[in-house]
């Protein structure tokens, strides 16, 4: 029996999520727009400057992001490299805890102002509980990071998405592979193209070998799945995360409930 760690929930074999700074009031309809096409995403938010002018309010949050992940953006958009770890931990933790109020739950994920980062900043982040941070390195690849504090996206939404996605559509079962799309809702006006990410989530949507997910819960997904344990022969599977997963074996998705260990 072949197992392989390639399959996201329900065996899908590849994922899609997107990814949006600073909270300005264009979230509203782009947030909109992916839900009108069942797209999933991660909306990465400076409380500092929500109930501000053309900034979204701290009062809708819930409702416009009902469908994705309200994430991490520091409280004032410092560049975190340049800065202590003191300012690192005050930025994080308090926007933290501002969005928490928000949204209703711990609130783990982040993008880095600025792409601004290093390894003393991944060190801080992780004291932070942050457990994925997006930089601005595109990859124009569709593989998942080693270490998701870490986590170069595939492209800015004005790098080609269109035939990124052509290609994207054609992976087969090989690799968990991940489409992971960034910019700013702003840039839409300022660029009078709002018909491209119209016609990238009309095109991307309804994929049923697709999953689409926000930043945080493909980065959960893949370290519980990491974490499972096989006995030598490869014929029991331990799943010690509190998240459903699923293997491949023989070419067939099995789930392997949270907490539980299957015999294939």
């Amino acid at each position: 029996m072949r197992v392989m760690l390639n399959s996201y929930p329900y065996g899908k074999i590849r994922a899609l999520t997107m990814s949006y700074d600073d909270g300005t009031d264009n979230d509203r309809r782009l947030a909109k727009i992916f839900d009108d096409n069942g797209l999933r995403g991660s909306f990465h938010l400076n409380s500092g400057y929500l109930d501000n002018d053309n900034r979204l309010t701290f009062a809708e949050l819930p409702e416009t992001f009902r469908n994705h992940e309200i994430s991490v953006h520091t409280v004032t958009h410092p560049s975190l490299a340049l800065v202590s770890n003191e300012q690192i931990i005050r930025e994080v933790m308090d926007d933290r805890r501002k969005l928490e109020s928000a949204a209703g739950y711990p609130v783990r994920g982040m993008s880095y102002p600025n792409g601004s980062y290093d390894d003393r900043v991944l060190s801080v982040l992780r004291s932070c509980n942050i457990a994925c941070s997006r930089t601005t390195l595109s990859t124009h690849a569709f593989k998942l990071p080693a270490d998701f504090l870490a986590w170069h996206p595939t492209c800015h939404h004005r790098e080609g998405i269109l035939d990124l996605l052509d290609t994207f559509k054609k992976n087969e079962r090989r690799s968990l592979s991940c489409f992971f799309v960034w910019g700013h809702s702003y840039e839409f006006p300022r660029n009078d193209n709002w018909d491209l990410i119209e016609e990238f989530s009309k095109r991307a949507g309804g994929d049923d070998l697709t999953w689409y997910a926000t930043n945080i819960e493909i980065c959960d997904y893949v370290t519980a799945l990491r974490a499972v344990q096989f006995s030598v022969d490869e014929r029991m599977v331990h799943n010690p995360s509190g998240i459903d997963i699923w293997v491949t074996a023989d070419n067939e998705p099995v789930k392997i409930p949270a907490g539980k260990t299957v015999r294939l």
